[in-house]
């Protein structure tokens, strides 16, 4: 967690340094079209650009520490004696996979508190302009609930990191493999996931890396519930699948040896 603190902290530097020559790149094809005015540079523009950042070193910070719930204790032989007791494997599992979704929580809590907070302690606050698929200028009014709702979603895709992580690590006896293999995927993933090549398309929408990203859909002007709604079910579709899957593996996993 402290990782993240001094990632933003380096990001927040970096702005009060040169934050106008930022305004001047992002709005340089704007200015010709829109009359901008007010504070353009605020919190809630160097929040939105943080986290844009951030999702992308989120997951290994996800992978690191759920990698080791199961694997972990594997390698160090505690589940020959917690499973000496009336304990079941699938309930064992169900609590390694709560910690994770605890975890994760609180790591996104802390993301939103530190990336709006200073960026609302530095540079106050305004509107902002989003350019994703579109331009969209939306009012300060509605940020708070808007971050909220972006901070909630990337939530559900962490947890979904999360649940991947835990498949490899009732496979592996040691933290570094899954660590390795979920980083892997999620890398192959979001490399499909990006091209725009006739081949991937048939197969895009099923995977979790395409709809893990959808959190901006919360900056559009319009929020299009479908599509969210959408991504939520395949998300929450991937973390039963691998909770499933992690169940499976474990209860035939041998701890005698």
């Amino acid at each position: 967690m402290f990782a993240i603190l001094v990632i933003i902290l380096v990001i927040e530097i970096g702005v009060i340094l040169e934050g106008e020559t930022l305004i001047e790149l992002i709005t340089e094809n704007l200015s010709d079209v829109f009359i901008l005015q007010g504070n353009l540079l605020n919190g809630y523009l160097i929040a939105y650009l943080s986290i844009n950042g951030l999702w992308l070193h989120v997951p290994i910070l996800v992978v690191i520490v759920t990698a080791d719930l199961i694997s972990g204790e594997s390698n160090a032989g505690t589940f020959r004696l917690v499973l000496s007791r009336p304990v079941s494997r699938n309930a064992l599992v169900l609590a390694k996979f709560i910690t994770a979704l605890i975890y994760v929580t609180l790591l996104i809590i802390l993301l939103a508190g530190l990336s709006v907070g200073l960026g609302i302690l530095f540079f106050g606050t305004g509107d902002i302009f989003v350019i994703f698929e579109s331009i969209n200028i939306l009012q300060e009014e509605i940020l708070p609930m808007r971050f909220m709702l972006a901070f909630s979603f990337g939530t559900l895709g962490m947890w979904m990191v999360a649940s991947l992580s835990l498949v490899f690590s009732a496979i592996s006896d040691n933290s570094l493999s899954p660590i390795i293999i979920t980083m892997s995927i999620i890398i192959l993933f979001t490399i499909v996931s990006s091209f725009e090549l006739g081949i991937f398309e048939s197969i895009k929408p099923y995977l979790f890396t395409t709809h893990m990203s959808h959190w901006r859909y919360f900056f559009d002007f319009e929020l299009d519930w479908n599509r969210i709604l959408k991504s939520v079910f395949v998300l929450l579709t991937h973390i039963c699948l691998f909770l499933g899957i992690t169940m499976i593996i474990f209860n035939k996993k041998d701890i005698t040896s």
